[in-house]
């Protein structure tokens, strides 16, 4: 089968696309002409001439720029009609950020997902499981949030995760409870009772919010994942401290997909199991839970 491109075609594709983004953006001839530099006689004759007369690239390049679309896409040759540099732009964006999910930003991802499911890598236990002493002691000195704030946006989330159609599924180390349950660590300095009532807390809302909201546990020995959220199929945001690194393009929201369902194949709890891996946890602090 010929790669070849019939020229008539070409011809006949380009007129019909520079008469509509014209039609769009109310240029006239004589504008265009002004704009490429060319007769007004040439427009015109580009935009009637039923043959197969092609103009020189030059002059389609500029009618390109003018536009702000690409060449392939006057020449029917994509259905993309942004340049490439606005493609990139849209896939990937850079999001300024403050702490996982009591950020408004992605909080308001969140709304925007509702109905889809919600997978979730957080930088420790998720702050929608969070008690209201866990935040006090964790926000107590922050520089940009205070307690109260981090509170009502906790809050906030686990009130839309009651309300909302989406499920919600979160991988977590299972080192992060293990950590918590001994006081080391990050948690080094959390008071004793603080912190069983955090693994007591994340026991009891897991349960009851079950199946909507299920926690993996996987081994941090064996697989690792930066934190990140993936926003059903319409977007994925990693978080990189001061930012996001934000996705919307449908070959890397598959990709970081895929790799989040594999962390849940490879956990070694699921769902199912947490409330005893709590529950062993807060009888035994120093061992890992079940097998």
């Amino acid at each position: 089968m010929s790669d070849f491109i019939d020229k008539r075609e070409l011809a006949r594709e380009l007129r019909t696309r520079l008469s509509q983004i014209m039609a769009e953006t109310g240029e006239t001839q004589s504008g265009l002409a002004r704009a490429t530099g060319v007769d007004r006689s040439t427009i015109s004759q580009l935009l009637t001439d039923e043959g197969g007369r092609m103009p020189g690239a030059h002059l389609i390049a500029l009618a390109a720029r003018h536009f702000g679309i690409s060449t392939d896409w006057l020449l029917g040759l994509s259905e993309h009609q942004q340049m490439a540099s606005d493609l990139v732009d849209a896939s990937l964006q850079v999001t300024k950020a403050t702490r996982m999910l009591i950020d408004d930003q992605i909080y308001e991802w969140h709304r925007q997902a509702t109905g889809y499911k919600i997978r979730h890598v957080p930088t420790g236990l998720p702050d929608l499981l969070k008690t209201r002493e866990t935040l006090r002691w964790e926000y107590g000195n922050h520089v940009t949030r205070d307690s109260q704030q981090a509170i009502e946006a906790s809050e906030r989330r686990l009130e839309w995760m009651r309300q909302t159609s989406s499920d919600v599924e979160i991988a977590l180390p299972l080192q992060e409870l293990q950590m918590l349950a001994r006081g080391e660590g990050y948690y080094r300095d959390m008071p004793g009772p603080l912190r069983n009532g955090q693994l007591q807390y994340m026991r009891d809302v897991t349960d009851q919010l079950y199946p909507a909201l299920r926690l993996y546990l996987y081994d941090a020995r064996q697989v690792f994942s930066a934190p990140l959220t993936v926003f059903g199929p319409l977007m994925a945001a990693i978080y990189i401290g001061q930012n996001y690194l934000v996705f919307r393009d449908s070959n890397r929201v598959r990709m970081l997909t895929a790799h989040f369902d594999q962390l849940v194949r490879q956990a070694e709890h699921g769902a199912r199991d947490l409330p005893d891996v709590l529950a062993s946890l807060l009888e035994r602090p120093n061992e890992s839970g079940p097998r």
